[in-house]
């Protein structure tokens, strides 16, 4: 069988000014270690979504790889990308599997993970169909930064929580983060989270704070933990938890089409063109995972930063990264060691994490220029951010909308009510 890939140059070196470009590659022993360096970038995020919501990693990583894959398939090699957990499903997530009074909680946050995957890839469809100006119309950078913003912040009382059981832990892993994001060149430094993850792993075995039983006897090869979704017209409470999910499709669309545009920036203008076909890729890939108990995915920024620091764009290398993780989801031992990772570890990482996930918010806004002495602009992002941190809720007969959805849905509509009438009185 006859490889997609050419060989760029003598497949050993890039030479100044030259970039890999998706459809080349280097010799295969360069490709696979630069797929093992995607694996490491990808992995301190992906497993952290599991470990935050009580999925079962093993079963995550092996969706991510599958749904990876099934990306470089359907956008035929073109999109150079990881598609990890995505962290706007830790809210809506947590929510479901904390709720009472559900008979499969996990089977009601994957409906929601199902959902999105499926609306995300109809949004690909459209996309494919008729471009991407009504994404940039329904959500302008304030929008979409004050949604992303409101994600993040609205975690702040889970990273508490954790963060207090085991303070000095948390401490350790929190101030590892900081200083490893700072202290490290390259990839290390791009992996702060991880380092932080490890040490303060190591500060909780020291404190004798982590059970390995488990570890010991979990087996080295087996499938992966399936989970089915509930079914929605046997258990009507799954439907609460549905607005709540909804919210996260408009934050994939932002995600994917961004990191799109910077690959194309960095490559090939005619990256763009692959738009459509990467949302519907990662709707799939999400829809799949949902079905049977992984997380939702979304293409990944630490990759893309690995990307441009090396200028290697090879799609073989995401193959590579692909396969790995599905080889490491088949290994219950590797998934037992995730799932050792104790509550004040999390507490520290998530600390930084969750507010990052707002910082991403507040840097859409710096990069567009988003100018906040205009008030359509500061209404629709302070309303917004209030309610998401908050949690507001409102309850119609058996559906609840908690903050993110409630957020969500003021960013939109005040933005869109607030400048038509100022267009229309000439206030602006």
């Amino acid at each position: 069988m006859t490889l997609p890939w050419t060989i760029h140059g003598d497949g050993k070196n890039v030479n100044p000014g030259e970039v890999v470009a998706p459809g080349e590659r280097l010799s295969w022993p360069r490709t696979i270690g630069l797929g093992a360096q995607h694996v490491v970038a990808m992995f301190g995020a992906t497993f952290l979504v599991p470990i935050l919501t009580g999925f079962p990693p093993a079963t995550t990583l092996f969706f991510s790889g599958l749904g990876t894959i099934l990306f470089l398939v359907i956008t035929k090699n073109r999109v150079p990308s990881y598609l990890g957990s995505s962290f706007a499903f830790i809210a809506p997530i947590s929510a479901a599997m904390g709720a009472k009074g559900i008979g499969d909680p996990m089977g009601a946050a994957l409906f929601g993970i199902v959902v999105v995957g499926v609306l995300l890839a109809l949004v690909g469809l459209l996309v494919q169909w008729v471009g991407t100006r009504w994404i940039d119309v329904l959500m302008p950078p304030v929008v979409a930064g004050a949604i992303v913003a409101l994600i993040g912040f609205n975690l702040a009382p889970a990273a508490k929580n954790n963060f207090m059981l085991a303070p000095l832990t948390a401490l350790i892993t929190l101030a590892a983060v900081i200083i490893a994001s700072v202290a490290f060149r390259g990839i290390l430094g791009r992996m702060s989270i991880l380092v932080g993850v490890v040490i303060g792993y190591i500060a909780a075995a020291i404190q004798g704070e982590i059970d390995f039983a488990r570890i010991e006897d979990a087996a080295w090869i087996g499938l992966p933990t399936f989970h089915l979704p509930a079914n929605p017209f046997t258990d009507a409470a799954v439907w609460g938890f549905l607005p709540a999910f909804l919210p996260v499709v408009l934050v994939l669309i932002a995600e994917n089409v961004g990191h799109i545009k910077g690959v194309a920036q960095m490559t090939d203008p005619s990256v763009n063109r692959s738009t459509g076909r990467a949302l519907f890729a990662d709707g799939l890939a999400t829809t799949i995972a949902g079905f049977f108990g992984g997380s939702g995915t979304t293409t990944y920024g630490e990759n893309i930063g690995v990307m441009a620091a090396t200028r290697i764009y090879s799609t073989a290398a995401y193959w590579i990264a692909g396969i790995v993780a599905v080889l490491l989801g088949l290994s219950p031992k590797f998934g037992e060691v995730i799932n050792t990772i104790p509550a004040g570890v999390l507490g520290g990482v998530t600390t930084a994490l969750y507010g990052l996930i707002g910082i991403i918010g507040v840097k859409i806004w710096l990069d567009n220029k988003v100018d906040f002495s205009k008030p359509v602009n500061q209404f629709t992002a302070a309303t917004a951010l209030i309610i998401g941190i908050a949690d507001f809720t409102f309850a119609v007969g058996g559906v609840s909308f908690n903050g993110i959805a409630l957020g969500t849905i003021a960013a939109i509509l005040i933005y869109h009510l607030m400048n038509g009438i100022a267009k229309a009185r000439g206030t602006n």
